[in-house]
């Protein structure tokens, strides 16, 4: 006997939303889409700026574990294969020093990137072998440690300054002495160990609206939901059998709003939800976009030493990416210093950062400055006490989110499986 089949109204509209609602379809239910803003796609989209016609509101790249993110894009009609330079993981600095990834079985190319990686010595290299190895037969479970600094302790200073710290500050945007060592271990291991191309960079062609938010909305449109755009929900009212979102009845809600948004919406129902949502701590990141010269980058992704004074730890030539000729983006994780010194302090910054690195992209002093993003929010601090809201709110009201409780941080992968979870758990929710 087939299950019946429901009408969800899925609160907000980016990516997490998105996913939810075309999960949610490819189940055969059907949806009503909110989305507060003007735009879809959230902390992840396309933005209009002056004599460039658009760039991204902040850098975002994917790997291969992401797997639940490629399965809807090809759902929707998107192409990977098309819309992003897949190449395996290189963590290089301009000066050439550093790791690179080839291809074949995830375990042994890990070791044999260590062992031929550029500017560490022998015991360096063993060291850090030993230490993976050691988390490994652990089966890469927490040893009972609460940050990324106390688990890489013994780890030698220049493995932990450029390997650990820009992979922690990459994949967690949190720095190591605050973040937790158990999601670092799982994201280490999905990653890195385990499975092959696991660990490959996905690098954006196109931008961030086109690679999933458009596709998606025009799938959901062909197949006939409701788009409400602009339409802040004021409120959701459970009834007899049904839910009221903002008058009108469905069977049940996903909340893929921001927490904040979320709490609000959901304190009637559940007060505790609601106070771990509100309660979350944030982490914000900067891009700062500058011209270059006709030099390119050595590669599309270049690491970078950040310190106090040079604040972005990689760079994207948008160029060599089919995107915008002769600009590069820098990226600013863990940006709360700078939030504190102000935005135009970081463009300067990096503005020198990029012309002592890589003097011959940029040598115009100072190099161009195009434009200049911060997200205050991009990210929940992903620090060991995190506690995060569960999916399930009450009864036929469900959460969706980077936030919600699950295995990963603040990812575009962590917001589509929560999305795809609670599209599922459908299924199983009683009505109202």
């Amino acid at each position: 006997m087939s299950l019946p089949r429901k009408h969800v109204a899925v609160i907000g509209a980016g990516w997490a939303g998105l996913a939810a609602a075309v999960q949610a379809l490819d189940l055969g239910h059907r949806a009503t889409l909110y989305e507060m803003a003007a735009h879809t796609g959230g902390r992840a989209r396309s933005v209009a700026v002056p004599h460039i016609a658009e760039l991204d509101n902040g850098q975002h790249i994917m790997i291969g574990a992401y797997s639940e993110t490629l399965r809807l894009m090809r759902l929707v009609g998107q192409a990977p294969e098309r819309v992003f330079d897949r190449r395996p993981l290189e963590l290089v600095y301009p000066d050439g020093d550093g790791l690179r990834m080839p291809r074949g079985p995830a375990r042994v190319v890990f070791a044999w990137a260590v062992l031929r990686a550029r500017g560490w010595s022998w015991s360096e290299r063993w060291a850090l072998l030993a230490t993976a190895l050691a988390w490994q037969r652990r089966g890469m479970r927490n040893p009972g440690v609460d940050t990324v600094e106390q688990l890489c302790r013994n780890l030698p200073l220049r493995v932990r300054a450029d390997l650990i710290e820009p992979l922690c500050i990459a994949a967690l945007n949190t720095p190591a002495s605050q973040a937790s060592a158990t999601v670092f271990l799982r994201v280490l291991n999905d990653a890195l160990f385990a499975a092959p191309g696991g660990s490959d960079l996905l690098l954006p062609r196109v931008g961030l609206s086109q690679l999933f938010p458009a596709p998606a909305l025009q799938w959901l449109g062909g197949k006939g939901v409701s788009r409400r755009i602009s339409h802040r929900v004021q409120s959701i009212a459970r009834r007899i059998g049904r839910w009221d979102v903002d008058g009108e009845p469905f069977d049940a809600v996903i909340l893929a709003c921001s927490a904040v948004e979320a709490a609000r919406l959901a304190a009637p129902f559940n007060a505790e939800w609601a106070l771990r949502a509100a309660a979350l701590n944030y982490e914000p990141i900067g891009t700062v976009y500058l011209k270059r010269g006709s030099q390119p980058l050595p590669r599309p992704m270049v690491s970078l030493r950040s310190s106090p004074d040079q604040p972005a730890q990689f760079a994207f030539d948008l160029g060599l990416l089919d995107q915008h000729a002769n600009v590069v983006a820098f990226v600013v994780s863990g940006a709360r210093p700078w939030i504190e010194r102000g935005v135009d302090a970081m463009a300067q910054a990096v503005q020198q950062q990029a012309a002592q690195t890589m003097p011959s992209s940029f040598p115009t002093t100072p190099p161009s400055v195009l434009h200049t993003t911060m997200e205050r929010r991009a990210t929940f601090a992903c620090t060991p006490d995190l506690l995060r809201p569960a999916m399930v709110v009450t009864d036929g009201l469900l959460a969706a989110g980077d936030y919600v409780e699950g295995p990963y941080p603040a990812t575009l992968e962590g917001s589509v499986r929560a999305a795809v979870r609670a599209a599922r758990a459908l299924e199983s929710s009683v009505p109202a």
